[in-house]
């Protein structure tokens, strides 16, 4: 059953990985890949106190289970699953969740990686880097952009 949507809380991992592996081993899995994005604690330096995660909905939910359901057709793959965390989270806490059960392990790699580069570059998910030398809007591939305070508002002074 391949699933994706937004979330607002983290997921209990022990529970995502047994309920795959209950689900797929009788139809021939063998392997099971996680992946578990989280906020980093520093970057370029500086460190990150926040990360603001906003996704427009219903669209980005749709977009999550659509790129699941697109990967679990791969020859191979038996289960996908892939959630992604909004709100405003700590350094630490987990974000983004990518889970592919499969008949070996290489075929589960390479579509959990697959996988996560769609979400990433695809899925109207938007974050913001909160950071002791500023505030900076994360793009997919990784670019940061200096947010820029609107002229006038009480943070410019």
């Amino acid at each position: 059953m391949a699933d994706g949507r937004i979330i607002e809380k983290p997921l209990d991992l022990n529970e995502l990985v047994a309920s795959i592996i209950k689900e797929t081993a009788e139809k021939g899995a063998g392997a099971l890949v996680l992946f578990v994005g989280y906020v980093k604690g520093r970057v370029d330096d500086s460190e990150v106190s926040e990360l603001d995660y906003e996704a427009y909905e219903p669209h980005a939910s749709r977009m999550l289970k659509e790129i699941a359901e697109k990967y679990e057709k791969k020859e191979g793959v038996l289960n996908i699953r892939i959630y992604h965390r909004v709100g405003d989270l700590k350094p630490g806490e987990t974000t983004l969740y990518v889970a592919v059960s499969a008949k070996s392990r290489h075929q589960a790699f390479q579509v959990a990686k697959e996988a996560l580069e769609e979400v990433k570059h695809r899925v109207p998910i938007f974050k913001l880097e909160k950071r002791e030398d500023g505030e900076y809007w994360v793009i997919g591939n990784g670019r940061r952009i200096k947010r820029r305070k609107a002229p006038g508002s009480p943070e410019q002074s």
